[in-house]
């Protein structure tokens, strides 16, 4: 089974794209979905104009700057609740983007009714047309094998390597527009029109473009939405009881209350939990039609497993040897291995293998011819040189060959290849073959193996009361074999397809949530059936439509992990909801009776934290309310830790994680903000403003509006190789470079720049300056040459990376000897990298000696 990756995926260019997404989403058309949050945007814009006008519904005791900090409070708390939806939603958009670039215009090859083909764009498909791919070639639409065989890469789809196999007929018929054919070539009839396809329904469920609640997110939304007017009704119960009681409570006042109380964090992380949800699963290679689908695995108490392919691995594999009586091992080994050794089937493989492990591995003797299995004979093996025959096969076949030379297969062997029938599995003789007689050799138990590891999986799964049923096409005796090796709780042997939707109504009418994974078209009825279908990405079309998740890998057992993820995505909305709500009830009790303490005494036993103001303990509850957030978004989108127990285990681990904790949280947070904001008081505020808040905002804006400016006017080659920032001047030694400005000295010095207005007045400096301009003169060959100012003297941070153009235009005969280039080309490649005056007023023209620089590597590669 593929597994999840466990490098990060939230890149910081995703964290960048979220964090202006959870801006855009302050829309109300957007927040207006989710009850809580748009009751706390209403009430952010109602602050928002009482930090314009904090008289507008009458006096009020609260000034502008407490008016200002519960605006920003109230902001951070909605951008903290976006920021986690867009992260979860960033994932999606993210793999929609590389499942688009798989998506690319292809000729199609048209097969007309007349026989003749014609090439036609795949847009322009409809369903039922048919088109021939050939070995090479890109599928150009969804469809139905209806002629050839071929092997298919569907890496760009799926992410595994290996092709795959698909013909007509079968139940490995559907094929995926945008994969490749590797060999061959088949005919396929499309099923899909156009933005029908499987490739383009996946691009909008990982983009949750129609992601839709599943009942429980609705049912939990509601609650919310009514815990949320319970706790508006008692916030407006409480004016005219302050009235009653002479205190004074502000309408800012009042909107803080309502925030604090209302569940805004499971608000906020609610659609973020769906979203990661259905994430998770799509990190196993799962696509999930509906996040419904991933909720009703977390319900399921009933698997419905084939035996084939999800319990075994289907394929008969050799697990034992059977010496004739009178013959040794190590020569049943030994034939047994010559007799497969040219046999290419599984079965053939696995007899190799296991002689090999035991040591009966020998090359054929030279002159050796293999004998090819038959239908007909349902025999194989190996003609030795001198003619006698090693073979191996069906037992009544070879006990047929052996009395046709006068040998015969001793009765205890006999009754050991019944014994092994009886149990469901398959013996195979082995025997040596001569002109005029022949001997049995010993036996081969195939059997069908059962996949390693299994047996621990369902015992967790029956600790969970998840109950396991097979359905196998074998006889009961092999059925109740294979069953209890496995450790499954019950099975159905000599079952037909159709009787699995009989078997999954039967469980569902005893109210249990059913599971099973399908392939083929008889598949299909019991996938919509069953609260859960998962089909292979390899079966059939009608198998992937009528079930509700597809495994890309086509692994049948992956259900079992998609089970645990959906009860994973089940306790994470429920730990988070308890914390909420806990939450909510603490700070109810933390922050009413430190509000009516002065009005009214009697109160004061129950201001249990000792908050110093009504003031302080609501801004302290809302910030409280804001960080919360944010420290729970991991657990959001990571979802709580699953360990497989019982029900009870995992309601009693998160009452007291969840529920304890969501209680003494916020009685330890407020109380910790309550004594920063008493010790700091403004200073505080302004510092988190000031400090956090503002460098947040403009780092997101800048990197956001300007990332280039942002991230530090970096300088990149064309190989991607940072080569400094175009904002200071980077040193470029040898006689083939543009030099920039002189450095203040080999320490900064101002005495050395013009960084003071001591600096003409020294004699050194003064030396200096005559000596840079001989130098510039030699360098050009021209004694009178008029020298700029900027070529001999430092700029006053010693960094400046602008020259003149009259300055770099003086070197340009100094780096044409040593580099070959024509003065002509170089003053053309000043002028092309020039900068102009600044709004076209301030300022002279100028040239970045970094850019210059680098335009001049770019022209010297172009010219070797």
């Amino acid at each position: 089974m593929k597994k999840a990756t466990g490098k990060s995926p939230y890149s910081p260019a995703l964290l960048r794209r979220a964090a202006v997404d959870a801006f855009r989403k302050f829309d109300p058309r957007q927040m207006v979905k989710n009850p809580v949050l748009f009751v706390v945007e209403v009430g952010m814009a109602i602050v928002f104009l009482l930090v314009l006008r904090p008289d507008l519904f009458g006096p009020s005791g609260a000034s502008r700057g407490y008016n200002l900090a519960v605006f920003l409070i109230l902001a951070a708390t909605l951008w903290f609740a976006n920021f986690a939806e867009a992260v979860a939603e960033g994932r999606g958009k993210a793999q929609a983007e590389t499942l688009r670039r798989t998506r690319t215009e292809t000729m199609a090859r048209l097969l007309l009714k007349d026989g003749t083909t014609k090439m036609v764009p795949s847009s322009e498909l409809k369903k039922g047309d048919l088109v021939r791919v050939e070995a090479g070639e890109i599928i150009p639409a969804d469809g139905e094998i209806v002629e050839g065989l071929a092997a298919i890469d569907e890496s760009a789809i799926t992410g595994e390597s290996a092709p795959v196999i698909k013909e007509a007929g079968g139940d490995f018929s559907s094929v995926t527009g945008g994969t490749r054919v590797l060999t061959d070539w088949i005919v396929v009839e499309v099923t899909a029109g156009k933005g029908e396809s499987f490739l383009d329904k996946m691009i909008a469920l990982v983009e949750g473009a129609k992601r839709e609640k599943s009942p429980n997110e609705i049912a939990l939304t509601t609650l919310l939405a009514v815990l949320t007017l319970i706790f508006l009704v008692v916030i407006v119960t409480l004016v005219p009881i302050a009235r009653y009681l002479g205190a004074d409570l502000d309408v800012v006042t009042l909107v803080a209350l309502l925030v604090a109380l209302i569940p805004t964090t499971i608000g906020g992380l609610l659609s973020a939990i769906g979203i990661a949800g259905m994430d998770r699963v799509a990190r196993f290679n799962v696509i999930a039609l509906s996040g419904k689908a991933v909720e009703a695995s977390g319900d399921v108490d009933t698997i419905i497993l084939d035996k084939t392919g999800t319990i075994t691995y289907g394929n008969r594999m050799a697990s034992e040897f059977i010496p004739a009586p009178g013959v040794s091992e190590a020569e049943t080994v030994e034939a047994a291995y010559l007799s497969s050794l040219y046999d290419e089937t599984p079965e053939g493989r696995s007899i190799v293998d296991l002689a090999r492990r035991k040591g009966g591995e020998r090359p054929a003797p030279a002159g050796s011819t293999p004998i090819p299995f038959s239908a007909e004979t349902r025999l194989s093996g190996l003609v030795l040189p001198d003619g006698t025959r090693l073979v191996k096969g069906a037992v009544d076949a070879v006990r047929r060959e052996l009395e046709r030379v006068g040998g015969r297969v001793p009765d205890a062997l006999l009754k050991r290849t019944d014994a092994i029938a009886r149990s469901g599995g398959t013996p195979l003789v082995i025997a040596e073959l001569k002109a005029d007689a022949g001997r049995a050799l010993g036996a081969v138990h195939l059997k069908d193996v059962v996949k390693p590891g299994l047996k621990e999986r369902f015992a967790e799964l029956r600790a969970m009361g998840i109950r396991t049923i097979m359905v196998t096409g074998d006889n009961p005796l092999t059925a109740a074999t294979i069953a209890q090796e496995a450790g499954v709780d019950d099975f159905v042997a000599e079952a037909k397809p159709e009787d699995k939707i009989t078997i999954i109504r039967a469980e569902q009418a005893k109210g249990r949530r059913v599971a099973m994974t399908g392939d083929g078209t008889n598949d299909a009825p019991a996938l919509a059936q069953a609260d859960v279908g998962l089909a292979m990405n390899s079966g059939t079309m009608a198998a992937k439509e009528a079930a509700n998740m597809i495994d890309l890998d086509n692994d049948p057992t992956k259900i079992l992990t998609v089970i645990a993820l959906g009860k994973e995505l089940l306790i994470t909305r429920g730990a988070l909801t308890t914390f909420s709500i806990a939450n909510d009830i603490a700070k109810y009790f933390a922050i009413l009776p430190a509000m009516f303490a002065e009005a009214l005494p009697e109160l004061q036993p129950l201001n249990l934290m000792r908050l110093a103001s009504p003031t302080t303990a609501v801004l302290s509850a809302l910030i409280f309310n804001a960080i919360i957030i944010p420290l729970l978004i991991p657990i959001a989108l990571r979802g709580v830790t699953f360990r497989p127990t019982t029900a009870d285990r995992l309601l009693r681990r998160n009452l007291l994680v969840y529920g304890l904790g969501g209680i003494i949280a916020p009685f330890v947070g407020i109380k910790l903000i309550d004594l920063l904001l008493v010790a700091f008081g403004v200073s505080l505020v302004l510092w988190v403003i000031t400090g956090l808040v503002y460098p947040a905002v403009t780092t997101v804006v800048a990197r956001a509006l300007f990332p280039h400016q942002a991230a530090g006017s970096l300088i990149v080659d064309a190989d991607g190789t940072v080569r400094g920032s175009s904002l200071i001047a980077q040193p470029y030694a040898g006689d083939g470079w543009f030099h920039p400005r002189p450095p203040a000295g080999e320490a900064y010095d101002p005495l050395h720049s013009g960084g003071t207005n001591l600096a003409v007045a020294r004699p050194d400096y003064q030396a200096e300056v005559l000596r840079r301009m001989d130098a510039v003169r030699k360098e050009a060959g021209d004694p009178a040459l008029p020298v700029p100012a900027d070529l001999v003297t430092a700029s006053g941070s010693g960094l400046d990376p602008d020259l003149s153009l009259p300055a770099a235009r003086a070197q340009v005969p100094r780096i044409s000897r040593a580099t070959g280039i024509p003065e002509a080309e170089l003053l053309a490649l000043i002028d092309r990298v020039a900068l102009p005056r600044e709004l076209g007023l301030f300022g002279e023209p100028r040239v970045n000696v970094n850019v210059l620089n680098e335009a001049l590597r770019a022209l010297l590669a172009g010219r070797r």
